[in-house]
């Protein structure tokens, strides 16, 4: 089962099928270069543009230390440890330990949140933790969203006390946690979305799936039941 939910709250409820016909999801353009929530990003190009616009000096990394995280993140993979049963459900592979943004967030305590964690990307939530809306790195180096390079620091200082309800992108489409992984993907390749949130019945966001899950749990034995 799938779901929208904005700033509103829940505006669908569906299967596949009559998600692809819902207006908002397609208008969700602002999350097609979302990066997944993980540790994907970490090699710093976002957080180094955005320092720079700031005035921050960049941190040096060594190409030594930048080989090392490489192949230390492949061993990573190799890691993973999944249930010794078929996998066809959502909540068999999702990532569980979600990074949210509260929806009263500025835009600097936004950002702080994914430099932290090295997340992408984040689902927003409201003080009862259901999803609103989805926000990334991506979101906030918007050019329409900066000012230019020659603004007075009151228009900067003006951005990162903005809300981030002003730069996030929403309604966004949302998943069950009992739904077959294989519709999950069907809709990821539709979107071109990185992943989705989970959610439970009342829009409480309890994990997210990805690309990264699905592609993960397919080389892992057992494999996915894409066939069940």
């Amino acid at each position: 089962m799938f779901s929208v939910y904005g700033v509103s709250g829940r505006v669908f409820r569906g299967t596949m099928e009559q998600l692809r016909h819902i207006d908002p999801v397609s208008s969700v353009a602002r999350s097609l270069a979302m990066k997944p929530i993980g540790r994907d990003g970490q090699d710093g190009r976002d957080t180094l543009s955005f320092n720079a616009l700031l005035g921050q000096p960049a941190p040096q990394v060594a190409a030594d230390e930048a080989h090392r995280s490489m192949l230390s993140a492949y061993a990573q993979t190799q890691k993973a440890v999944m249930p010794r049963h078929p996998l066809s459900r959502v909540d068999a592979l999702m990532s569980r330990k979600v990074i949210t943004i509260p929806d009263d967030s500025t835009v600097l305590q936004a950002w702080q949140i994914l430099a932290k964690y090295g997340v992408g990307q984040a689902p927003v939530v409201n003080e009862l933790g259901t999803l609103v809306g989805l926000l990334s790195r991506a979101d906030l180096l918007r050019p329409e969203h900066l000012p230019t390079p020659d603004s007075n620091a009151l228009v900067w200082r003006a951005l990162l006390a903005q809300s981030v309800q002003d730069m996030m992108s929403t309604p966004v489409p949302c998943v069950a946690p009992d739904t077959d992984i294989r519709r999950v993907a069907r809709v990821l390749l539709d979107t071109d979305l990185p992943g989705l949130p989970v959610v439970d019945d009342e829009g409480v966001v309890t994990g997210f799936v990805s690309r990264s899950d699905i592609l993960r749990a397919v080389v892992t034995d057992p494999p996915l039941d894409l066939w069940g």
